[in-house]
């Protein structure tokens, strides 16, 4: 097996190169390949092309990679956004933040989970509705209900 790996480290980084376009993705890619290979290697069922085993661990490391980077771009405030923060309206934000965690109490635990996980931790619908393990539909009605109650909540 780790002789394998290594003869083909050169074309797991050449296809790495080609997913990420950037030379420290691409061999920050190739190294969590590379320990999934090693780490999983009693799955590779012989007889069967490691070659092809091999790039399909690195394919399915970058689609979690990007996954992971749209989420975090979604979520996250530019860094400039950053800079005013703890200045003048501190106060202010922090009165906000109260209500915003009073009303979360008040609402439904299942309301108040799908909202905390797709609204606040930035999970996707299906992961959150994994997490809950519910049905996709169920973890939408719970949102759509959960913000509506918030929404009505921080308008009184």
């Amino acid at each position: 097996m780790e002789r394998a790996l290594a003869s083909m480290l050169p074309r797991l980084r050449r296809f790495a190169h080609g997913l990420a376009r950037d030379r420290a993705d691409a061999d920050d890619l190739t190294q969590a390949a590379a320990e999934r290979i090693l780490k999983s290697r009693t799955q590779w069922r012989p007889g069967t092309s490691f070659d092809a085993w091999a790039y399909r661990i690195l394919r399915n490391l970058w689609i979690d990679t990007t996954r992971s980077r749209r989420r975090r771009d979604a979520v996250l405030a530019p860094e400039e956004q950053g800079l005013s923060v703890g200045a003048a309206g501190e106060a202010e934000a922090n009165v906000e933040l109260g209500y915003l965690m009073r009303a979360m109490r008040r609402l439904p635990e299942e309301q108040r989970e799908a909202v905390a996980l797709v609204m606040i931790e930035g999970l996707a619908y299906a992961e959150a509705a994994g997490v809950l393990d519910i049905p996709i539909g169920t973890l939408t009605s719970r949102l759509v209900r959960g913000r509506q109650a918030l929404m009505a909540m921080l308008e009184d």
